[in-house]
């Protein structure tokens, strides 16, 4: 396995005074009670200000973006914030203090800190629970939520970041075989068993010739907020373009029937706000396929920050290769035999 001893010195740095004295320099007083957030991609932080409210500082992980790719972020949760999508957008941040650099004539204001570019964003706190997924009336309810957000997303494209496409599978079995982080003894096995993953997930995709808007990108039960007034989005880190069924699929739990019974719930919300392709009903196994993969590209890549060896510890051992050549062929075998779901709505 590649050595773990390379922190990035940014993050290493990122002290309770370092967070404190950014948000000062953006115009958010803390009062000293700062609470770190669980998250593994970025740097989160609650912190409670002087004024009595509180936010959310968001420190981004060094190199994963480009300033253009993050400006993009903000600009469309802004975008979604104007047409009243409730998402959690960033707030607008005072610039021009010692030390803080905003990037030129951008109002969303990603910053830099200290001797090492560290971008943050500050977003007002919101609280929420996770939804209940049994429920029809709430998958109806998130269904029309997403329908909105792509009805915003569909208006124009990103222009920096990624398009979603068996490349990205292809990308991320490339940097776990260069970056030798399967054993000798799984090698083949895995290799083999990605190649024929990326030749499923290409034809679906080239069958189905979706359209790529713009999308949330990670939509999970873990990213959304939801209370009694309705549904918060949080975390468009993952943003991109794809397919409309992105946004859907990772709701959906259960037998093919349950799952089947669950996307027509959400689908029943969105169909009034945007239009929904029921070809692209072909790519969720595909799509699940290329999460898979792009999974453990995504651990290696970070395997260098010491939360990851902590949160995966098997990562890497032959039984852990093992489990994930058995789990990749399953997932292909239901690619292939599953009842489709556009047979059961």
């Amino acid at each position: 396995m590649p050595a773990t001893n390379d922190l990035p010195r940014a993050y290493e740095g990122l002290t309770p005074d370092v967070v404190l004295d950014a948000l000062d320099a953006v115009g958010f007083r803390g009062d000293g009670r700062i609470l770190q957030l669980n998250s593994y991609e970025n740097r989160v932080f609650q912190v409670m200000l002087e004024d009595g409210g509180s936010v959310v500082a968001k420190f981004y992980r060094p190199a994963r973006w480009t300033d253009e790719q993050i400006v993009e972020e903000h600009r469309f949760a802004l975008e979604l914030a104007a047409a009243e999508v409730p998402v959690v957008a960033p707030c607008i941040l005072a610039h021009g203090a010692s030390g803080v650099r905003l990037l030129p004539s951008d109002p969303p204001a990603t910053l830099a800190v200290g001797p090492d570019p560290l971008r943050y964003a500050v977003a007002p706190r919101h609280a929420g629970r996770a939804p209940e997924l049994e429920d029809d009336a709430v998958l109806q309810r998130l269904g029309g939520f997403i329908g909105r957000l792509h009805d915003v997303g569909a208006r124009q494209p990103f222009a920096h970041r990624r398009t979603m496409a068996a490349a990205d599978a292809l990308a991320a079995l490339t940097t776990l075989v260069d970056g030798d982080f399967v054993p000798r003894d799984q090698i083949k096995a895995w290799t083999e068993a990605c190649e024929r993953a990326i030749e499923l997930i290409e034809a679906a995709f080239a069958r189905v010739k979706p359209r790529q808007i713009r999308l949330h990108g990670d939509c999970h039960p873990g990213n959304l907020l939801w209370r009694d007034s309705g549904v918060h989005v949080v975390d468009l880190d993952d943003a991109c373009m794809g397919p409309a069924i992105q946004d859907l699929w990772m709701l959906l739990s259960g037998e093919p029937e349950a799952a089947a019974h669950q996307l027509q719930q959400l689908l029943r919300g969105y169909a009034p706000f945007h239009n929904f392709d029921r070809r692209e009903l072909q790519l969720v196994e595909p799509l699940r396929l290329l999460r898979m993969i792009r999974h453990n590209a995504w651990v290696a890549q970070r395997w260098h920050d010491p939360a990851f060896p902590v949160a995966f510890p098997d990562f890497g051992t032959s039984s852990y290769w093992g489990q994930q050549v058995m789990q990749l062929r399953d997932q292909m075998r239901a690619a292939q035999d599953a009842p489709r779901l556009e047979d059961l709505l």
